[in-house]
């Protein structure tokens, strides 16, 4: 008797946790049915929104420095102006460079002068002469000298004429077109040349040399 009632209290027992879990009534499920039964539903959780990036600002521009007063709206970091140059007066040394070889119509820059109208030529150094007035033979109306400042180019202890086959000996020549200072005849007029005499041209081709500076007037 005592057996019947433990039973029955025990069956009561399993019955009253059967019935305060909830569990619907039937065979008891497997442990993994009732562990996954008894877990709340997982909802999903919605994916935070991201946060607003601000816009971004552009850095303020510098502020422009103040254009300098008087000017004209240049820009700030322009240069100093620089001061003019005050004109400085020629010293004597200056003035004697620049002046006229006396007797001749040269000035002292020149190492070789010609004068065409008075048939006359000299050798200048550092504005002294050094030799001449020596006579010369330059060309006609139609095949005048070139009158100007010019400089030695080349020279040639002999040469012939391509233009009139003849010889040109102690050329120096200056000007463009073979005019050259030469040894020739002093009694007829040259094709544009200067002629010299004889001891005159190998004068001028010992002392000229390339690029010192020829005055023809």
């Amino acid at each position: 008797m005592l057996g019947a009632v433990v039973t029955t209290a025990l069956v009561v027992v399993g019955a009253a946790v059967l019935v305060g879990t909830g569990s619907p009534a039937g065979p008891l499920p497997d442990a993994g049915t009732a562990l996954a039964a008894d877990l709340p539903a997982v909802r999903p959780v919605p994916a935070a929104a991201p946060a607003a990036v601000p816009a971004l600002v552009p850095a303020a521009a510098p502020a422009a420095a103040p254009a300098p007063a008087g000017g004209s709206g240049g820009s700030a970091t322009k240069a100093p102006s620089t001061p003019k140059a005050t004109a400085t007066p020629r010293t004597t040394a200056t003035r004697a460079k620049v002046a006229l070889v006396p007797g001749t119509p040269c000035t002292a820059t020149a190492k070789a002068c010609v004068d065409i109208a008075e048939g006359r030529a000299w050798l200048f150094d550092d504005g002294s002469v050094t030799r001449g007035p020596a006579h010369i033979m330059t060309g006609d109306q139609d095949d005048p000298t070139p009158i100007g400042t010019f400089h030695v180019q080349w020279k040639a202890e002999q040469y012939t004429s391509r233009q009139y086959l003849v010889q040109m000996p102690y050329s120096v020549f200056f000007a463009d077109g073979g005019i050259a200072f030469h040894e020739g005849r002093q009694d007829t007029s040259s094709g544009g040349c200067v002629k010299l005499g004889h001891e005159d041209a190998m004068a001028w081709f010992a002392y000229l040399q390339v690029g010192d500076e020829v005055q023809v007037h």
